[in-house]
């Protein structure tokens, strides 16, 4: 697992769903032209060539009209989807070929026209399809979903997805209800009790790990905590079930998706937000402050996330879309963006370290339930490591300009004393809150003045903390190490109920 989180950490969410789109394309193309399943070939390059094709022309033409930074990973994505979902034609069927054409605009029309302040509301592909449905009376066959051959691409790059942005809570709620679902509204079970059937046919035939792993899971229109993410995959579950109906018409696997879309939307965070650069700080070895003015008020919690969009020439597999904490307080006009940078830094790094002031990024989908208790008294271990610090960052601010006391400690990782970030903000909160910081260094072979050398282990926990089992620990950094730390305190005989971790998609 180790190695394939290492793998994973390289690769931004899109670019990995991206690359899972194409081994399905790729192997059904295989499967097709060896007589494996029922699938033409030739159908599926030229279907899938005009739908890349139209979406790429589409989605230009709304983006310079919209004035927007167009996302051609987004497009690609789309566009495949649509390929795996639409049975393949030939140039000689034209009302297949029309179908085709059709559904791809309308993917990416409705990336702008129905957008709320600059964020799309619904899927693409679950869109175009369902308008086409709705209006020229073609369907999807989501033909993916029903060849036997294909299950196992569908099955392991689908788990790498759902790995990779950590939504099993979303897949699961959606996979739990809409079997449950299914089962209970299939006649056969009202009859006889029969409940292997119905979950068989489900999951060897029907679209229920492609929309699961694929679209679901799409973080745009996904919402921000996990409470609610739960309650959006029950909800898509609930409709995806083939059963459900209004009178005599049937919910599709498409409509159950776009209403759950819906529902996402009413309670996320609204629209994106235009950041402009107005300097660039630095606070240790390689980490350096982005400080933004945004073009209108954003309201987060500390510790949330958001995903920053910066546009640049020929990106790399992490892409032009990565996700970082917001380093700054809700009490502080700018935004700041905390970045460390490695060598050899990504595109994206080199892009945002070559911006200067007056530059401009977008920023959208504030996500993020890595935030304070409501309960003040609550006693709290903040564990971080390097970059992992900003959550923290924002939080102590936070707390510093509200003169708030909390019963806080916090454990800090570092190799030398000039990887330490932020110690001012954490000297002030010692000082006038009485927030205790324990710095760690571990490359450091003479003594620093308050600070420790060495690691964050279970004896220099029990040392500092002397009722640690009384605390919630929140741990911040890279996956490897949030792992290790929670096997650490488990050992310990902290509850994992009591350890919350901070993720998002493509830790950086």
């Amino acid at each position: 697992m180790k190695y394939i989180d290492s793998i994973l950490n390289k690769i931004t969410m899109y670019r990995l769903v991206l690359y899972y789109l194409l081994v399905l394309l790729g192997a059904a193309f295989v499967f097709g032209f060896f007589n494996i399943f029922i699938i033409d070939p030739t159908a599926l390059a030229f279907s899938t060539m005009v739908i890349t094709l139209v979406c790429m022309a589409t989605n230009l033409v709304f983006a310079r009209v919209f004035k927007a930074a167009p996302n051609v990973e987004s497009v690609y994505i789309t566009a495949l989807i649509l390929a795996l979902i639409i049975t393949p034609v030939t140039a000689s069927d034209h009302a297949g070929v029309g179908f085709l054409i059709f559904a791809s605009v309308w993917a990416m029309a409705s990336k702008y026209i129905f957008a709320i302040g600059n964020k799309h509301i619904f899927n693409p592909a679950a869109f175009g399809v369902a308008l086409a449905a709705l209006t020229i009376n073609q369907t999807a066959s989501w033909w993916v979903a029903g060849n036997i051959p294909l299950l196992p691409f569908v099955l392991v790059g689908g788990l790498l997805v759902v790995r990779k942005v950590r939504r099993f809570d979303l897949v699961g709620s959606f996979a739990l209800v809409a079997l449950a679902t299914t089962v209970l509204t299939t006649p056969a079970f009202a009859t006889s009790g029969n409940f292997v059937t119905p979950i068989t046919q489900t999951l060897l035939y029907s679209s229920f790990f492609f929309l699961a792993f694929a679209m679901l899971s799409e973080p745009l229109t996904t919402p921000p905590t996990t409470g609610l993410r739960i309650i959006y995959g029950a909800l898509v579950g609930f409709l995806f079930a083939p059963n459900i109906h209004v009178d005599t018409f049937y919910l599709t696997p498409e409509l159950a998706l776009l209403i759950g879309n819906i529902f996402s939307y009413l309670v996320s965070p609204k629209g994106r937000l235009v950041l402009t650069l107005v300097g660039i700080e630095k606070m240790a070895n390689d980490v350096y402050n982005f400080v933004f003015i945004p073009d209108r008020k954003i309201s987060f919690r500390p510790g949330q996330y958001l995903e920053w969009t910066l546009a640049h020439a020929y990106p790399d597999n992490r892409g032009n879309r990565r996700y970082f904490t917001i380093a700054s307080a809700p009490t502080e006009k700018n935004i700041i963006l905390g970045v460390k940078f490695y060598d050899p830094a990504s595109t994206f790094k080199h892009a945002l370290a070559a911006m200067r002031p007056g530059g401009t990024l977008v920023a959208s989908h504030l996500a993020g339930g890595f935030v304070l208790p409501k309960n003040k008294n609550k006693k709290l271990v903040f564990i971080a490591g390097g970059i992992g610090v900003t959550p923290f960052r924002s939080m102590i601010h936070y707390l510093l300009d509200r003169r708030e006391r909390r019963d806080i400690v916090v454990l800090y990782a570092n190799k030398t004393k000039d990887d330490v970030a932020y110690k001012d903000i954490f000297d002030r909160a010692q000082t006038e809150l009485g927030i205790k910081t324990v710095h760690v260094l571990s490359g450091e072979k003479q003594p620093v003045p308050g600070m420790l050398i060495g690691s964050i282990d279970a004896k220099l926990i029990a040392q500092q903390i002397p009722d640690y089992r009384e605390r919630t620990f929140y741990i911040s950094g890279p996956r490897g190490m949030v792992d290790a730390f929670t096997t650490t305190l488990t050992g310990m005989g902290v509850s994992r109920f009591r350890i919350k971790s901070d993720f998002f998609p493509g830790f950086a």
